[in-house]
């Protein structure tokens, strides 16, 4: 079993949402957390945080969007906490709308922050990785990345890639003690549906945010491929999904998950239109 204490664990999106969950996590293992957000402020506060819980906490404010500039992040780390050890690819936008309703920079901000700049940073990263026979990656998916989520289809497209992309990636690691994991979140009590007072669909189990950290750790000791973490269940309706792509859609939308999302793009573009005027 990987232990984490002492190792340097980069964190992308370590600000906001399930990211702080992770970093008080990791500072319970004794690591070295190296958060990595745009906001400067909330950066600040988990890092204390994580000093406070027997963690080591280094607050690095980037935008990781700006793929040209992750080289100097990669310095910048080197510089403040050593080698990298772990990476959690964690960072992702989400903007709900009717795939015509998405402009060109929409697509491309969503993308770019979800599933190219965790390549990128993981492309810089990962042959020190390699040259030293020791590390992990993980990555932060989602259960629209096993199933398209309608009104959420540039999300799903991204959290897909990355499942695919952590996959090939594992293979080609697979006789090296470099770990590669992909942890796909179900609902959280942190998810956007909340934002607008909206329930999760019928049957789906809302999980805490701590859960999904915990999930994270054991990905990590453990080595393991893949979490789905609404369980066997899950898995077996994803799979069945998979063969019956229209039995999927008859259950999104007897549970409610394509009502809610075509309800919360309603409210998210109502909310851009009123800020706008």
């Amino acid at each position: 079993m990987e232990t984490i204490a002492g190792k340097t664990v980069v964190l992308t999106g370590a600000s906001g949402g399930i990211g702080v969950f992770i970093a008080r996590a990791l500072a319970r293992e004794q690591a070295t957390v190296v958060g990595v957000s745009r906001s400067k402020e909330s950066l600040e506060q988990i890092c204390a945080e994580v000093e406070v819980a027997g963690g080591r906490g280094i607050s690095i404010p980037f935008d990781i969007s700006k793929l040209e500039d992750l080289p100097v992040l990669v310095q910048r780390i080197h510089e403040l906490a050593g080698p990298i050890d772990i990476l959690i690819n964690n960072a992702a936008i989400e903007k709900y709308r009717p795939f015509q309703n998405y402009t060109l920079e929409d697509i491309q901000s969503i993308l770019t922050t979800n599933l190219l700049a965790p390549m990128e940073l993981s492309r810089l990263i990962l042959s020190n990785m390699v040259n030293r026979n020791s590390g992990h990656i993980v990555n932060i998916s989602s259960g629209s990345g096993k199933k398209g989520a309608p009104y959420n289809s540039i999300y799903s497209a991204s959290k897909a890639g990355m499942i695919m992309w952590t996959d090939a990636m594992r293979q080609e690691l697979a006789n090296s003690n470099v770990g590669v994991s992909v942890v796909c979140p179900g609902y959280t009590s942190a998810g956007m549906f909340l934002k607008f007072g909206l329930s999760a669909p019928s049957l789906a189990r809302v999980h805490r945010p701590s859960d999904v950290a915990i999930a994270v750790i054991n990905a990590i000791k453990k080595n393991q491929a893949e979490v789905i973490l609404d369980g066997i269940l899950t898995k077996l309706l994803f799979s069945e999904i998979q063969l019956f792509p229209k039995f999927g859609d008859a259950v999104y939308r007897w549970i409610g998950l394509t009502k809610l999302n075509r309800i919360c793009a309603e409210n998210q573009m109502r909310d851009e239109n009123s800020a706008q005027n």
